[in-house]
């Protein structure tokens, strides 16, 4: 009962780590207006939040393996909520920046620790499917947490929705202090901070779900941040009709791929060992090719449906991305696995939104969000030309009850 139980309360914590991020997107135009700021501005303080939570998150997720998660989740909620709160009190672009940096230094903690416990209390059968329930979160935080964020920054001005968040942020931590529960340690070797990144940089299996990672959130996010603003100046639309169109949309989507990525990741890895980065594969696939549409439609329907439907595709990745990772690292190193590719993945995550403002500047908005489809496509190649580092990884490593898995091979002394 406790393992559900357990997703349960991290969905919520889930929501609240997307919403606070998301916040910032949907009230992007009156900040332009307020402080007088052009795209290149609006990109690097969406930038700032990666780079910063990329250097973060690689810390974070050592602590995770060291510390006991459910404090280290408890704990960066507390930090990140009280950074979003703070939000309100920002004065320009400076002000912008540091908070929005405090923030990502907050939720850096979360994903790590909060995979990785899920992983511990799920058995390997049903991994994919907890793990894609939880990320189900992440999409309901984003699609309504930009819309609501929207809806109250058009009646109460832009910074009201940052103290609405922060405050539910704290009240949930203080929960969640209570009620988590961290998992009885598994059986096997000890393995030191050092030994584990070390151990993890000699796995190239793992270095190649890294590099797709980086393409992957790099493109996602190069929309996510963008898509608000194209639907405001192109279709004309409020702050609370761009939130629904250019994020709800998106991450309704990604909401119902997720659990079809879980429930597919499942079923292919049942038939082979490396089914989940098959699937990891059909849905980046998905992504870019129906993203490329963009830069043909003018309406507010086609722009919809070219979202979702790119947005279905990543839904998928999503659904089984921690779960193929999980796969290939042994439990005691799953926290640091994850840091190490999100802190990659929100490297490309601080490049695509300034790639595309640039490329918008060039050619149009548009082609600029289009042209991410790209980074989707290379991903998937990688993915195609790297089934034999993935399958030569299941040999790899021997988890705790004797059954073959993909794994990190635990440090000798």
């Amino acid at each position: 009962m406790y393992p559900w139980l357990l997703v349960a309360l991290l969905w919520v914590a889930s929501f609240l780590n997307a919403a606070d991020r998301s916040i910032l997107v949907a009230t992007m135009p009156r900040i332009r207006d307020e402080f007088g700021l052009d795209a290149t501005h609006l990109a690097l303080i969406n930038s700032t939040f990666f780079w910063v939570y990329a250097a973060a998150v690689f810390v974070s997720g050592r602590m995770g393996d060291v510390w006991r998660r459910s404090r280290v989740i408890a704990y960066g909620l507390i930090v990140w909520s009280l950074a979003t709160g703070c939000m309100t009190l920002a004065g320009g672009f400076a002000t912008l920046l540091a908070i929005r940096a405090a923030v990502a230094v907050g939720e850096s903690s979360y994903y790590p620790s909060a995979t990785a416990l899920i992983s511990e209390w799920h058995p390997g059968k049903m991994r994919s499917r907890a793990l894609a329930l939880h990320q189900t979160g992440l999409f309901a935080g984003a699609g309504l947490g930009a819309l609501a964020a929207g809806l109250i920054a058009d009646r109460l001005g832009w910074r009201a929705p940052f103290l609405v968040f922060g405050v539910a942020g704290i009240v949930w931590a203080l929960l969640l202090r209570r009620a988590l529960a961290d998992a009885p340690s598994e059986r096997g070797p000890k393995i030191d901070g050092t030994g584990r990144f070390r151990e993890l940089l000699r796995n190239p299996a793992v270095l190649a779900l890294c590099g797709v990672f980086f393409l992957a959130n790099g493109a996602s996010t190069g929309v996510m941040v963008w898509a608000p603003t194209f639907a405001h100046d192109f279709l004309k639309l409020d702050l609370t009709g761009s939130a629904l169109l250019g994020s709800a949309t998106i991450n309704i989507a990604g909401f119902c791929a997720v659990p079809v990525g879980g429930w597919l990741a499942d079923a292919l890895a049942r038939r082979r060992p490396n089914g989940r980065f098959h699937a990891l594969a059909i849905g980046l696939g998905v992504a870019g090719l129906c993203l490329v549409p963009l830069l043909y439609v003018s309406t507010a329907g086609g722009v919809a449906a070219v979202l979702v439907a790119s947005s279905l595709g990543k839904g998928v990745f999503d659904g089984c991305i921690y779960a193929a990772m999980h796969d290939i690292v042994a439990p005691r190193a799953r926290a640091t696995a994850v840091g190490l590719m999100t802190a990659l993945g929100f490297v490309g995550g601080g490049i695509a939104p300034v790639v595309v403002a640039r490329a918008g500047d060039q050619f149009g908005l548009a082609a600029g969000i289009a042209s991410l489809a790209g980074a989707y496509l290379v991903a998937v190649a990688v993915l195609i030309t790297g089934e034999g580092l993935f399958r030569e990884g299941i040999g790899n490593v021997i988890d705790p009850k004797g059954a073959a898995r993909v794994g990190l091979r635990p440090a000798t002394k």
